[in-house]
């Protein structure tokens, strides 16, 4: 696991938990062409879990071990096995914090990213609404799943979660687990099973 210096920051890393604290998560996954032609039955975990009791309230010690848990629950369930003997892939994830500038126009389905003619004149309070909304700088707090090829060391697959951060003083951490296992379970979904001997 690497950690961005950024998030070293116990402030910064609060506003971790609001990606699965929220709904509304933006998940991109890369095609699985590469991971299917590896015929992967084994895995291991490219880095040490984090030391559990270490700088309790750091929510960085809360998440790494739900992300643990749920994606080999998932990769398991897929019936890949976790050896650090045979492991054939590795699996990796990152914490990024990121700012941007408003939304993408494809990720709101109700704001209009052109002028258009409209024969009612009405104004749409939606359209309005999401356009205060969704303008300006938006935090965004990502995880960055990935995994690699261990004789090649070459990415094989990827999913990244992305999540505007909309107040990252009101957490509710006992939603924390559920949530983040839902959006786990959607982004290695398109995952095929492991091969079998």
């Amino acid at each position: 696991m690497r950690i961005s210096p950024i998030l070293a920051y116990p402030i910064l890393s609060l506003t971790l938990l609001a990606l699965a604290a929220c709904s509304g998560v933006e998940i991109e996954r890369s095609g699985v062409e590469k991971f299917s032609a590896g015929n992967y039955q084994y895995y291991k975990w490219r880095s040490e879990p984090l030391p559990s009791g270490s700088l309790v309230g750091d929510p960085l010690y809360t998440i790494d071990p739900v992300i643990r848990r749920d994606v080999d629950a998932d990769l398991q369930g897929k019936g890949y096995v976790l050896d650090d003997e045979r492991a054939q892939f590795t699996v990796d994830y990152r914490f990024v914090r990121a700012m941007q500038q408003g939304a993408r126009s494809e990720l709101a389905s109700n704001v209009t990213p052109a002028a258009r003619a409209v024969p009612n004149r009405q104004i749409s309070q939606a359209v309005v609404d999401n356009a205060i909304a969704l303008g300006g700088i938006k935090e965004t707090n990502n995880i960055v799943l990935q995994f690699n090829d261990v004789s090649s060391n070459q990415v094989v697959w990827q999913a990244s979660l992305s999540k505007i951060v909309q107040d990252a003083n009101d957490v509710d951490a006992t939603r924390l687990d559920s949530n983040l296992q839902r959006f786990l379970d959607s982004a290695l979904q398109q995952l095929p099973p492991a091969t079998r001997p």
